[in-house]
């Protein structure tokens, strides 16, 4: 057994014993685990009101030595990153820890030759290539601060990230394959630069081998640098507090806020949740299929696992092409274990009918994942039957960009697992469910405001160069507490249920109502694919409920089918929590990481259809026009 792998019930509840009696000792222990090149001289110094959270003080480390070199003794030949193309009848590459620590050590050196020190920020817009993974690892190597944005987002989009950070390099491709398409990606990044003065250079790799503009003085290729510098980088030596990259993520107004994760506590939770929520073992393939553009690649693609010594999948495709059964074609050509996506891919399967998942056996798969919102309680059992084969536990994890981990879940085949419900936390998080009036609710079967009330190692420092707007966002409504913005419910036994944001709770005559839980209502009728539901402003009940509605097949008579939906609800939660109006519509407007753009929803829900704010970072920005045009 791995250290702090707690593989029994009774190995957890004693962890959380300890963690919450003996935090400092807790998280001791656990980070002794790595290679420190000098000891903390303090564990935790805290506070939640400037706010002020400081872990591992005085310790020095490089998070890439314990990603790579400490695993070198004993893993050289090891597979740790598996690479699967987007087009299936190209090669898939793999790389040993000793070909990684080579490639990450030679994208440090072409860092380090155009001009590139500790502390700089670097901005990757890249598609998933195995040359993303070395250019993220390589920064962190050097001490630079790494910022991904995914390489779907527009170049205004880009160019304000750039901009907020102050980058001095860019690294991205020349093109990117997306399913049947390939996209531009060099000529996004050169229309970005139009705005953006602190860019000296950009480092362009050839993906697909477009002809691009190289600006003489600016611009130079990888594999031509490649020729220059040695496959040897010694790594920086970073104290724990020192950033180690920031992430950008869309709030409900204004700019983007650049989340900010430092070296040594996001190390140490990153391996600790990875090897506990997913049971992760010696040999065992792991495959996310997120983006590294989100945390979630980031987090659960390369450093949880990499710090563990695993061997991580990472994925250049979507999980429809060429067909709907790519997911479950690449876990049987590599033998996958560990299996983490999001609803919002379940979803889209699920539409397409089990036929595309029963030519495959799946019998590799031990543990399924989902990310990103909470599952409903049809995906969730159509993913346990048709992918986990009624075998594999699935932990529903709840976690965000600022917490740098998951944060309450089920460990896979340890605890509790209940369909739509995250689980516990785990051992070393405190939450806790506040009344409006910021009072800790007791005991079970409560619903209240998700907040937790203890500092963990990777949780947000800062937002990048407004740490104001950290207080305001995290701190200051709830003072003495960290406020996730999430409302939740315990349920008899302890298990923590998400149900959505405060903002997409709706209040309906005193009532509140998760949007996730109407939602998780409407889709039960088998004509549903996928709804959402937002709150729109109501004479009488001072909100009333608007459901936007996908179905499989367009409805031969919408009133029925809304009466049908409408029983549906009642059934489930209720008459109080029926839908006021039903709008059908063939999509949702969606940013390309898979969230729903509630924002707009609401608007259009309440008439504002003139202030509809920008659209044009959604996947497909013309279905705000057919929603507007339907609306009910």
């Amino acid at each position: 057994m791995k250290p702090f792998q707690y593989t029994s019930m009774q190995a957890y509840e004693a962890a959380v014993e300890q963690a919450n009696s003996q935090p400092e000792q807790f998280w001791s222990e656990i980070a002794d685990h790595f290679v420190w090149r000098k000891k903390w001289d303090r564990v935790l110094d805290w506070n939640f009101t400037e706010p002020e959270i400081s872990w591992f003080n005085g310790g020095q480390l490089n998070i890439t030595e314990n990603c790579i070199d400490r695993h070198l003794p004993t893993r050289a030949d090891q597979v740790a990153l598996v690479w699967e193309p987007n087009d299936p009848k190209e090669q898939a590459a793999r790389y040993t820890y000793r070909e990684l620590h080579m490639k990450v050590c030679e994208m440090a050196n072409i860092l380090k030759r155009n001009g590139v020190k500790k502390g700089d920020r670097v901005c990757l817009y890249m598609p998933m290539i195995p040359e993303l993974s070395f250019a993220v690892l390589a920064c962190a190597r050097i001490g630079a601060i790494h910022s991904v944005v995914f390489a779907g987002f527009s170049a205004n989009s880009l160019a304000d990230r750039i901009n907020d950070a102050a980058c001095t390099v860019v690294i991205t491709a020349d093109a990117m394959n997306r399913g049947p398409k390939q996209m531009p990606v060099k000529r996004v990044v050169d229309e970005a630069l139009e705005t953006c003065p602190s860019v000296g250079c950009v480092i362009v790799v050839s993906r697909l081998g477009w002809p691009v503009m190289m600006h003489p003085q600016r611009d130079v290729w990888y594999h031509r640098e490649l020729q220059f510098v040695e496959s040897y980088c010694e790594p920086e030596v970073m104290d724990s507090e020192d950033m180690l990259f920031i992430l950008y993520t869309s709030g409900s107004t204004g700019k983007p806020k650049g989340v900010v994760h430092t070296c040594g506590g996001y190390m140490v939770y990153a391996e600790y949740s990875f090897r506990n929520v997913f049971q992760y073992q010696d040999n065992d393939l792991y495959w996310c299929t997120a983006d590294i553009g989100w945390i979630t690649g980031h987090t659960y693609i390369l450093y949880g696992p990499l710090l563990a010594g695993a061997t991580t999948l990472m994925f250049e495709g979507v999980p429809t092409y060429p067909d709907p059964g790519r997911f479950w074609q690449v876990c049987d050509k590599h033998g996958v274990n560990v299996f983490y996506t999001a609803p919002t891919a379940i979803r889209s399967l699920m539409q397409s009918g089990i036929d595309h998942v029963l030519p495959y056996s799946l019998h590799s798969l031990k543990v399924l994942g989902s990310v990103g919102e909470p599952i409903n309680e049809e995906a969730w059992h159509w993913y346990s039957t048709h992918v986990g084969k009624g075998r594999c536990p699935v932990v529903d994890t709840w976690w965000q960009t600022e917490t740098g981990g998951i944060m309450i879940s089920t460990l896979a085949g340890v605890t509790p697992m209940k369909p739509a419900h995250a689980g516990l936390p785990l051992p070393g998080i405190q939450p806790v469910l506040l009344d409006s009036d910021g009072k800790e609710l007791q005991g079970n079967d409560v619903e209240g405001y998700l907040c937790v009330k203890f500092p963990w190692p990777s949780m947000i420092r800062t937002t990048y160069g407004d740490h104001e707007r950290c207080r305001i966002n995290y701190f200051a409504t709830y003072l003495g507490y960290y406020f996730t913005g999430d409302g939740a419910k315990r349920d008899e036994n302890g298990l923590y249920r998400i149900i959505g944001r405060v903002d997409d709770v709706i209040n309906v005559s005193g009532h509140r109502f998760g949007t996730a839980e109407i939602e998780n209502a409407i889709n039960q009728n088998k004509a549903v694919v996928e709804s959402a539901v937002v709150g729109y402003p109501h004479d009488i009940k001072g909100q009333g409920i608007y459901a936007y509605v996908i179905c499989a097949e367009k409805p031969e008579n919408e009133d029925w089918l809304r009466d049908e939906i409408t029983e549906t609800v009642v059934e489930q939660i209720g008459r109080i929590a029926k839908p006021d109006k039903i709008q059908f519509v063939s999509g949702l407007p969606k940013t390309r990481s898979g969230k729903i753009m509630r924002r707009i929803l609401r608007k259009v829900a309440e008439g504002e259809l003139s202030n509809l704010g920008d659209t044009s970072t959604l996947l497909d920005p013309n279905i705000v026009d057919e929603i507007v045009a339907g609306k009910q």
